[in-house]
């Protein structure tokens, strides 16, 4: 009977799979899945569009990641948010003031650490959300637009990942951060004219160039959902600079992070 069979077959078929596996059985198993998750960190900017990061995006990146099987850290950098934002108003709250770290344990649901413990030897692949945290808090974007400056911190990892040849994923409206950072970087923002208000922030482009980076114009929807930059390993997508159905950006998105996760090699 076939149990017999396999019973005496049973010692000639463990020394085969020994000689195809050198590493023992347990790297067997691992050829046929992931031996190692890829490590992602994941840079937040606050709580909230309209001064920290945009949290549909966060979500949606965090699915992402989880569907491709990612371990992830999120971060943030422990410093005051620029201003508050009453979101029901769309008013600076004047006698208000946040950090950026505590207000991002929101999104991470408590689980994050300092910008200053993020390191390339910890992780695979870095990225950043959108929202305007990331012009108002990770750089002065918001404010001085092509003359801006990047937090030091941000500054730090967006060219410590760049220098390790690992793969850094921005969308929405973080990708000026790498135009700033990184010379002669490709990155997308959308398109270029606001088409009627469907691209509200298309003047996002002209100071990407005025940057010296190169901008792609790119949709959000999932058939053009992402531009992949390969020389400098950076993923980028429009998320929330255009005005569509919420599924759009969760799934240009989700071709972001799975073009991220491809270029770690997990």
């Amino acid at each position: 009977p076939p149990s017999a069979m396999l019973t005496s077959r049973g010692p000639a078929l463990c020394t085969a799979l020994r000689r195809a596996a050198p590493g023992g059985l347990a790297s067997f198993h691992c050829s046929a899945q992931r031996c190692r998750a890829a490590r992602v960190a994941v840079v937040l900017s606050g709580c909230g569009v309209y001064d920290g990061t945009e949290i549909h995006e966060a979500s949606a990146v965090l699915v992402h990641l989880s569907r491709g099987g990612a371990e992830v850290q999120m971060y943030a950098p422990d410093v005051p948010q620029m201003h508050v934002i009453d979101h029901s108003k769309g008013q600076p709250a004047e006698a208000e003031s946040r950090n950026v770290l505590v207000e991002s344990a929101r999104i991470a649901r408590g689980k994050i650490a300092s910008l200053t413990n993020l390191t390339t030897a910890d992780h695979d692949a870095v990225i950043f959300p959108g929202g305007f945290g990331a012009a108002k808090n990770l750089s002065t974007f918001a404010v001085d637009g092509k003359d801006c400056k990047v937090n030091r911190e941000v500054e730090r990892v967006l060219k410590d990942f760049h220098k390790a040849g690992k793969p850094i994923g921005l969308c929405c409206i973080s990708p000026v951060l790498a135009a700033k950072v990184l010379s002669g970087a490709e990155v997308t923002v959308g398109h270029e004219e606001e088409e009627g208000g469907k691209w509200p922030y298309a003047g996002t482009a002209g100071a990407i160039k005025e940057l010296g980076a190169k901008h792609c114009v790119k949709e959000v929807t999932i058939s053009f959902p992402a531009h992949v930059d390969t020389k400098n390993k950076v993923v980028t997508t429009p998320a929330f600079m255009c005005e569509t159905a919420l599924h759009h950006i969760f799934d240009g998105i989700g071709a972001m992070v799975k073009n991220v996760l491809k270029l770690t090699g997990k």
